[in-house]
């Protein structure tokens, strides 16, 4: 299928692995021209040489990389002053550290609530004008199925990425709606990166269990009876930033291996 986004710019946020890499991947095969940004700038070379080489000659797209932290404002600017407008945005920060709420202090609470909301908040801001002038724009936010399922040990998390969730609900439904600009949340579940090792990692230290026994145990509570992978999340990322997905905005889209038992 063409997704009818070749030639396309968008800003992959914590793109150096993991999810925001899956993405990049997956827009960059369908002929997107991307900025790739995340921290660690060994990593995000590495990623942006291996994307351009693999699809850069048979799509033509372009691929940038910024090694900035995009939940700063000097990081936001680096990244603007590279390239102002972009037709996609896929918003992305690592998740606040697992534990227990009694241990987080006002700061701690801070820190997530200004990575996992408000610095999604700061990028819609900058794009969506410019978006809407031109008639087409995608926002991805990629939260967790924390959103819908909340995990104990995930408090930070749940917390502050429902309140990006609860403002998205709102601003997609605005008049950026009509002017062509779709904003939608992808929640992922489980899949196999490296923070699905922290949270296994914690879990095996609260339980005492090993870690393939943690892993095995999770992946047998998912229907599909694995984690996921990057690559497929990727997919589905492509496919909300796709000309035809333009009459779906403000939406939760879950992808969890159908872990999650609700109705609803």
């Amino acid at each position: 299928m063409d997704l009818g986004i070749k030639g396309k710019w968008a800003l992959v946020c914590g793109a150096s692995k993991g999810l925001g890499l899956g993405c990049a991947q997956a827009l960059v095969a369908e002929g997107v021209n991307v900025l790739l940004v995340a921290r660690g700038a060994e990593a995000l070379e590495r990623s942006a040489m291996n994307l351009e080489a693999a699809y850069a000659i048979s799509t033509g797209a372009e691929v940038l990389f910024c090694a900035q932290d995009i939940t700063t404002a000097a990081g936001r600017a680096a990244v603007f002053a590279i390239r102002k407008d972009f037709d996609i945005v896929v918003t992305n920060a690592g998740g606040p550290p697992t534990g227990d709420f009694r241990d987080w202090d006002r700061e701690a609470w801070i820190k997530a609530v200004d990575a996992n909301m408000l610095t999604p908040i700061e990028l819609i801001k900058a794009t969506v004008d410019g978006m809407a002038a031109r008639g087409f724009g995608r926002i991805v936010n990629i939260t967790s199925s924390s959103v819908k399922s909340p995990i104990d040990i995930l408090g930070l998390s749940n917390g502050a990425r429902s309140g990006l969730t609860g403002f998205v609900a709102g601003v997609a439904r605005s008049s950026l709606a009509a002017q062509g600009v779709t904003i939608n949340n992808l929640l992922p579940g489980k899949f196999d990166t490296d923070r699905i090792a922290t949270t296994v990692q914690a879990a095996a230290a609260k339980t005492g269990k090993s870690v393939d026994e943690i892993r095995a145990a999770q992946q047998a509570q998912i229907p599909m009876g694995r984690y996921g992978t990057p690559e497929e999340f990727g997919q589905v990322c492509a496919f909300l930033c796709s000309q035809q997905a333009a009459y779906m905005t403000g939406q939760n889209v879950l992808l969890d291996g159908g872990a999650y038992p609700g109705t609803y």
